[in-house]
């Protein structure tokens, strides 16, 4: 049997594991902290349970594939429910909107709150699916770098539909040239941050990125986002791929232009396949030293990172829902202090995430679990200590003014996550979460393609290489590489 290793067991690591064991290679997957999922962790305290990492899950059936190809039922190792309410928004004049996961209901609450129509968003709406189904085959499930994904009938189609793509405009231009209303555009610039991009930067085919929430909807696991990362490696370790934890991978031995062995301080495992689910800059930095291939990795501008307080609240708020958002009244000088200036806004926009309003069990009765997160830049060196204790202060401020309550007394418990720990935990170059931004209108193909050039079975995955950050787009990475695959 050929043998196949993979360097970490982030989910792109773990789908690539699945899906080449089903290919009959014997897996070792090899993992340096104690736990595997990278990002998509969990973490407790005081009653209370918290999602460590993304909180919104989108494309299920990317998911439930791994299981149908090996045999299994998915609902036998986890399952979901749809949320009906997409996310709460916010806004300093006490404007709230609620986005329903029916269209109609969404374009009214638009309608019914700021100065733009149903129909304008309704129309948004059908652009972003126009440019899902466009882009979806071609740019989502194929590699970029390979000669014969360019012949076909499909590629044609879509090559034929970049003019109408918006990819020479910023997202905010096609925003700004839709809506009328701050609020409107707010709201929909926002989904840029959705792969750490600046939409006054990103291109306009960003805007795809509505469609899969309210086009394909949202949902939420009944055990919270961290039960993805159990089934997949219960699924794994069930049809025989094996785990090693606690190794960090220091090297991947070569030999000619082939990738030998990967190595760690207590082996040396060879493969036929070896797979790294790591950042790619970390990879021609440490794994691979290669200062062309770095250089060439580097040129590429970093996401955003993130802030995360996970807050035990010993109150409940029924006018917040599993998702909320608590927009900044000036969005652009909040991305000029992400992008330009690395530094955080005294007023940034606010994220939380509380899956106690459908889980129970995640806090103490009458309490809530709070994730807390604002966009903060990628580690250039700042006075982190500093700058994440007047972020704090900000978050309070604004967290009690927009909803009449005095916050602070309320937290029961607190961790932090910060972008330090964020680049320790998971290798992630910068604390940056999805690897490079988009904010160029070619970031899509600037992206490390999902194979090596220079060594043949060498293969790469996760969110620093193409397709991009976040989990479906992980997921495909894993689903490209096996096609690669003979």
């Amino acid at each position: 049997m050929k043998k196949a290793v993979v360097a970490g067991s982030g989910i792109a690591g773990l789908a690539s594991a699945i899906r080449l064991r089903n290919k009959g290679y014997s897996v070792l997957v090899l993992e340096k902290n104690a736990y595997p999922g990278g990002k998509l962790t969990q973490l407790s305290g005081n009653g209370y349970r918290f999602d460590a990492g993304p909180s919104l899950f989108t494309m299920p059936n990317l998911v439930t594939e791994l299981f149908e190809i090996s045999g299994k039922n998915p609902k036998d190792y986890f399952d979901y429910d749809q949320l009906d309410v997409l996310c709460n928004y916010f806004y300093e004049d006490g404007t709230r909107i609620s986005a329903y996961k029916e269209i109609d209901r969404f374009a009214e609450e638009i309608d019914r709150n700021t100065k733009d129509s149903a129909e304008k968003v309704k129309k948004h709406l059908n652009k972003s699916k126009f440019i899902y189904r466009a882009t979806e085959e071609q740019f989502l499930n194929r590699s970029l770098h390979k000669v014969r994904s360019f012949l076909s009938f499909s590629t044609v189609v879509s090559i034929l539909k970049l003019p109408f793509l918006n990819i020479f405009r910023t997202m905010n231009q096609v925003n700004e040239k839709m809506f009328a209303d701050s609020k409107t555009i707010r709201l929909f610039n926002r989904y840029a941050t959705y792969n750490g991009s600046n939409p006054y930067k990103a291109p306009g085919i960003l805007n795809i990125i509505p469609h899969l929430e309210f086009g394909l909807g949202a949902y939420l696991p009944k055990n919270g986002m961290h039960q993805i990362t159990n089934s997949l490696v219960q699924l794994a370790t069930d049809i025989g791929v094996e785990f090693r934890f606690d190794e960090e991978v220091i090297s991947i031995e070569t030999e000619g232009n082939k990738a030998k062995s990967v190595r760690t301080k207590a082996g040396n495992y060879e493969g036929d396949i070896v797979v790294c689910n790591a950042d790619i800059h970390t990879v021609y930095e440490k794994l691979i030293p290669s200062a062309k291939k770095l250089a060439q990795v580097d040129k590429q501008e970093r996401s955003s990172s993130a802030l995360i307080l996970y807050w035990g609240i010993g109150k409940e708020f029924p006018e917040l829902d599993v998702h909320n958002i608590l927009f900044t009244e000036d969005y652009k000088t909040e991305f000029d202090h992400l992008f330009e200036s690395k530094t955080i806004t005294q007023d940034p926009t606010i994220y939380i995430n509380i899956t106690s309003k459908k889980l129970k069990e995640d806090a103490p009765e009458g309490k809530e679990n709070w994730f807390v997160m604002i966009n903060v830049p990628s580690v250039y060196g700042q006075d982190w200590d500093t700058m994440i204790a007047e972020a704090r202060k900000h978050i309070l401020s604004k967290l009690s003014r927009n909803l009449g309550t005095d916050i602070e007394p309320l937290i029961e418990f607190e961790e932090q996550l910060t972008p330090q720990l964020i680049q320790d935990k998971t290798n992630s170059y910068k604390g940056s979460l999805y690897g490079t931004s988009s904010n160029n209108r070619f970031a899509a193909f600037f992206r490390h393609k999902n194979f090596s050039s220079e060594f043949k079975n060498l293969y790469f995955c996760g969110g620093s290489v193409h397709p991009g950050g976040g989990i479906p787009l992980a997921l495909s990475s894993a689903k490209i590489i096996d096609k690669l695959i003979k």
